[in-house]
């Protein structure tokens, strides 16, 4: 083993688990006490077609889909302890997705072991335990061509003799560990683990053996993870079940309550804005005969963090996070966006952020931009809106005479967001904002300068002239506000699991 490298001598491990094994869990499993995590199973081919981002809010690495998924999300603390593990059937892939990662994880692995349907189409998870061809030439091609270690999670075959060889097998492919699931492809939790065979197969072998499938029976309480090991003779232990109803399992200390731990998971679920759908399913796995309970039905009804927050009491903690986010978002953009115009295709852009109290009470610049056209005898600007989906904040294009205009930063609300267009246009063109300490430009009346604000965001006079305008010349202009904004949604995505993969934050 090379300096640095990641042992699996001697370690116990959170198994990978469908839906479960995202960044959350893991980062809990590791406080707790777990040598080293595992990912849930992630698909060659889905993974293949992501690119590499560093998410600077979160301070993640991001593997994210042409769709805007992100597949795969990773931290620091978790670098050096995390096992990647993949679905395939196909040598070359394998690879590509191996090398799009290594930087990022401590080893990667390959599932040989899933019986499930969307594991085995394609010839992966298990059905590669009837191809030994195949899985010698997936094992060799990683082992080759990656500088992490490579590593594999099997089933048992229906004789020792065919699982001792196949092992033996994959053993010379220079893999660094091998886990064993010991149960037979068609046997599900329910039926007993096989202990006898992992250990023949410790046996046969001299890389690391690692012991997988004690949860029902076996494993119950941290002391009995040794049993498990010595009961099997390998050399390493990995949890999947045990761990998901409560991962403290791998504290040293004894298991802490259920309520406990999943107050500890929503910390790190709300830190890395862990999608809602992924966090009810882990939350309800720990909640197991009590999903029915008062909090169980309220978490089944919530449908986003901030209502799963109030479900566990944890609202202001939730808020707080928010916030600390969203301040963060903001200075990286302030910071990394120049203030000056940039062309983007027809779309004149700056990085201007609308700050309400530079602006007199009944003074907006949208106002002054509408007064303006006006007085040019323009038509008036209109706006279009979109929202991004991973923290749903908005971002305006204002058109006037046919060019448009758009801040490069987002804000929290739709009406700042159009206020912030504004800004870029007026700044622009060179007129006046309307700013405190600005000189006055004439542009508006004293009766608008001192007028009541709306509920709709404008001011009284504004809001009889548009009024106005609207009666004299057509519906166009109603409601300048409200009917002139083009919204356009942008859904918002669904965190990773195998029929839907999350969106990136």
């Amino acid at each position: 083993m090379m300096a640095g490298r990641l042992s699996f001598r001697n370690i116990t491990a959170l198994a990978p688990m469908v839906r479960v094994g995202t960044l959350p869990m893991r980062l809990l499993a590791l406080d707790y006490g777990a040598d080293v995590v595992y990912c849930e199973e992630l698909i060659d081919i889905k993974m293949a077609q992501c690119h590499r981002v560093v998410n600077e809010v979160l301070e993640t690495v991001d593997f994210v889909a042409p769709d805007d998924r992100v597949m795969f999300r990773t931290c620091e603390k978790e670098k050096d302890r995390v096992v990647f593990q993949m679905g395939t059937a196909d040598p070359d892939r394998a690879l590509i997705v191996a090398r799009l990662v290594e930087n990022d994880v401590a080893a990667i692995d390959v599932n040989m072991g899933c019986p499930k349907e969307y594991s085995t189409k394609g010839g992966m998870g298990a059905a590669l335990l009837s191809d030994p061809d195949k899985i010698e030439a997936i094992l060799r091609k990683l082992v080759t061509g990656v500088s992490i270690p490579v590593t594999c999670k099997i089933r048992i075959l229906p004789s020792l003799e065919e699982t001792i060889g196949l092992v033996r097998r994959i053993e010379k492919t220079g893999v660094t560990a091998v886990a064993v699931h010991g149960r037979f492809k068609d046997e599900r939790p329910r039926h007993p683990v096989h202990c006898d065979y992992i250990q023949a197969v410790s046996q046969a072998v001299s890389i690391p053996v690692i012991a997988n499938g004690g949860s029902l029976d076996l494993v119950k309480t941290n002391k009995d993870i040794e049993e498990f090991r010595k009961a099997t003779g390998a050399s390493s232990v990995m949890l999947a079940r045990s761990a998901m109803w409560n991962a403290s399992v791998f504290r040293s200390r004894g298991t802490l309550p259920v309520e406990e731990v999943m107050e500890d998971y929503l910390k790190y679920a709300f830190r890395y804005e862990n999608h809602a759908f992924n966090s009810k399913y882990c939350l309800c796995q720990m909640l197991r005969d009590k999903v029915e309970s008062p909090l169980g039905k309220q978490l089944q009804a919530a449908q986003t963090n901030a209502e799963i927050s109030e479900a566990y009491g944890m609202k202001e903690f939730y808020q707080q996070n928010q916030d600390r986010l969203q301040t963060k978002r903001d200075s990286l953009q302030s910071s990394s966006q120049p203030d000056r115009p940039v062309m983007d295709g027809d779309v004149t852009t700056m990085a201007v952020k609308f700050e309400r109290r530079e602006y007199p009470p009944h003074i907006t610049p949208k106002m002054f931009l509408l007064e303006w056209s006006r007085k040019e005898k323009l038509e008036q600007p209109q706006y279009e809106v979109v929202q991004r989906a991973q923290d749903r904040a908005f971002q305006a294009i204002v058109t006037l005479s046919k060019k448009k205009y758009r801040s490069t930063l987002w804000e929290k609300s739709k009406k700042f967001a159009e206020q912030a267009a504004a800004v870029v246009c007026l700044r622009i063109l060179g007129i006046p904002e309307g700013r405190i300490g600005e000189e006055d430009s004439g542009l508006i009346c004293k009766r608008k300068r001192d007028g009541k604000t709306m509920t709709n965001g404008t001011t009284e006079g504004e809001e009889a002239s548009i009024k106005r305008r609207s009666t004299e010349n057509t519906q166009e202009t109603e409601n300048l506000e409200s009917e002139a904004t083009i919204a356009v949604a942008v859904a918002n995505g669904d965190h990773h699991e195998p029929d839907a993969p999350p969106k990136r934050p």
